[in-house]
């Protein structure tokens, strides 16, 4: 059994790759950093290739590549964000977002789930966030991305479903979690986060009982549900007043 795993240097790739590993999976990592992936490989014994999923023809050599793999479980978790007014925040980073979280995302997706379809067997679970529900002022790309995965996924989920295969397609969204994606996005929640192993561990466990939409912790799944009925305008000024306090 082969497990496909993109972000994996650390947080929440890590953790469920060490989950999977434990239940006998052979674990492939994905990470465009050379160093933290030579640990992982000497660390862990894992299969991982050097690709900068920001950089579209690096993301379509990689679909060539594991095109002669079986992989049965799909851990489509690299991501990254950034914080700041809208009109402020680098445009730069803000196309390298987009590429990583929606365009590797996509490919990716698209490729491995093809192949899946075709055996008519496979798990493929999408890293998405609490985010996806909430509109985000000053982190709007970031939110906008992860609604994109989310939505994805529930009609990746409809679709598989009516073709009668016996495919699973989830998407992980976890609230604050403790990882390198507050330094990179510059952030410090206002909200205590959990753990990445405590996700990491819940998200398998999901993820094996077929959940479409998986929230760790009781307290982002009220946060989530609450959202639906909230009017939009006072829930914008809700979460301005939440991200004003993540910045640095």
């Amino acid at each position: 059994m082969k497990a496909l795993i993109t972000g994996i240097t650390s947080g929440i790739g890590l953790d469920i790759s060490k989950v999977l590993s434990d239940m006998g999976y052979d674990i492939i990592g994905i990470s465009k950093d050379s160093k933290k992936l030579e640990q992982i490989k000497n660390e862990y014994g894992y299969t991982v290739y050097k690709v900068d999923l920001s950089n579209r023809d690096e993301v379509i050599n990689l679909c060539d590549i594991i095109k002669s793999i079986d992989i049965d479980v799909f851990i489509n978790n690299a991501g990254f964000g950034d914080v700041g007014y809208f009109s402020e925040t680098s445009l730069d980073k803000e196309l390298s977002m987009i590429d990583v979280n929606i365009v590797a995302n996509h490919i990716l997706l698209k490729c491995i789930l093809n192949k899946m379809l075709v055996r008519n067997s496979g798990y493929i679970l999408n890293v998405s966030s609490s985010a996806s529900f909430m509109p985000g002022p000053f982190m709007a790309t970031y939110y906008a991305t992860k609604a994109y995965v989310t939505r994805m996924t529930e009609a990746i989920y409809e679709e598989i479903r009516r073709l009668g295969k016996r495919v699973y397609i989830g998407a992980l969204c976890p609230g604050p979690v403790d990882t390198n994606f507050n330094n990179v996005a510059g952030v410090k929640f206002s909200i205590s986060g959990c753990s990445s192993s405590y996700v990491a561990r819940y998200a398998v466990d999901k993820m094996f009982k077929n959940k479409l939409i998986i929230i760790p912790t009781f307290k982002m799944k009220f946060a989530c549900f609450m959202s639906k009925f909230m009017p939009r305008k006072i829930l914008l000024k809700i979460t301005y007043n939440i991200q004003r306090k993540k910045k640095s």
